[in-house]
């Protein structure tokens, strides 16, 4: 990650000393944070916007707001272990895992018919007590590609007193301002809503870096696909609004659900650093190993709930990129456990001090 922080000289001598990986991921969080100008984007004022959309909906996620906790295990195939020295990817390696299937939003009670994304969130937990954490969705390129375009974006989608729907005219000067987001529009104009969680593939979207036992860096961004067939949302399914759940769960009383690890490998000319351009189909590209999910559990109590699926949370052999929506996603995913965890604790955002803010979110 190369962003270059806004930091003095004499930090960034003491810093010198520890692992270049580790100064870069800082530097690159607390820029995005806004440790480094009060003028900088911050993780608050971007959660704040998410709670200005749809209201404050205490203790729970501020986006994809609405899931289930599931469980089960990876299982490597070995063939991604020339490409990362990570230990997920060594031969018949079987991992746990915990993860969260959820629907795009910071409304805990809209409709699944309603978004037309899915999103799918793991945690690996290897050996040595090393996690590899990752938040895929259901969909080929993201919106923008920047923080400071996806905050505008969310301004843009705040809903007016007079009508409760977004002003459209401050949503065409948008997207007047950010040509980025056609990919995305194309993509979504045509795009058919699922059936199911099981039947559709998830990617990472964002680029990584994986690092095999010579040190050669390769860039890459990986997927899920699914051994269940595609299938569009159905008539009856319109009729309820938490559909997914229960066909999941009928799903999972006839058998597991799989979905293989596609690795895609970056060719030089791949943008890395820009999550709304796709790589071309024909890159090389690695099957890793069968993701098995096994059990379902509700949100609020399950296994998934207290987990921060931060993406930079990466085992040996795996790294960020340079794209900037890594580290801003990193910084606002920890706001927002912050404050979803003080409510369920019994404190509210308001009782919590700025300074304490900015001391729990330290890396």
């Amino acid at each position: 990650m190369t962003q270059k922080p806004s930091q003095p000289p004499d930090l960034i001598f003491r810093l010198g000393a520890i692992a270049t990986i580790l100064v870069t991921l800082t530097a690159a969080f607390a820029y995005v944070s806004g440790w480094a100008s009060p003028q900088r984007l911050t993780p608050d004022r971007v959660v704040s916007a998410f709670e200005a959309i749809s209201g404050v909906h205490q203790g729970v996620r501020r986006n994809h707001a609405k899931g289930v906790c599931v469980s089960g295990e990876f299982i490597s195939n070995g063939n991604a272990a020339t490409l990362s020295r990570a230990s997920v990817f060594e031969e018949g390696r079987q991992v746990p895992i915990i993860g969260r299937l959820a629907v795009p939003g910071p409304n805990p009670e809209v409709a699944d018919a309603k978004p037309p994304v899915r999103s799918f969130a793991l945690r690996f937990s290897l050996p040595g007590g090393e996690e590899w954490r990752t938040a895929m969705n259901a969909m080929p390129v993201f919106s923008v590609s920047t923080p400071e375009a996806f905050y505008a974006q969310l301004e843009a989608s705040m809903p007016t007193p007079e009508t409760g729907r977004p002003d459209p005219q401050k949503m065409a000067a948008f997207l007047a301002e950010h040509p980025e987001t056609q990919a995305f529009r194309d993509w979504a104009k045509t795009a058919e809503r699922s059936s199911s969680y099981a039947n559709i593939a998830y990617n990472s979207l964002n680029a990584f870096r994986f690092i095999d036992d010579q040190e050669n860096t390769r860039f890459v961004r990986w997927g899920l696909v699914p051994e269940a067939p595609f299938e569009p949302i159905r008539d009856d399914q319109l009729q309820n609004p938490d559909f997914l759940d229960s066909e999941l769960q009928e799903r999972l009383e006839e058998g597991t659900l799989r979905w293989q690890l596609i690795v895609t490998i970056a060719d030089s000319s791949d943008p890395i650093d820009d999550a709304t351009k796709q790589w071309p189909d024909s890159r090389e590209k690695v099957n890793a190993g069968t993701l098995i999910i096994t059990h379902m559990e509700s949100q609020s109590d399950g296994d998934c709930r207290d987990i921060n699926y931060d993406p930079l949370i990466l085992p040996e052999g795996i790294g960020g990129s340079d794209d900037p929506l890594l580290s801003a996603r990193s910084a606002v995913y920890a706001e927002s456990f912050n404050r979803r965890t003080r409510e369920q604790a019994g404190y509210s955002h308001d009782k919590i001090s700025k300074s304490d803010d900015e001391q729990e979110m330290e890396p």
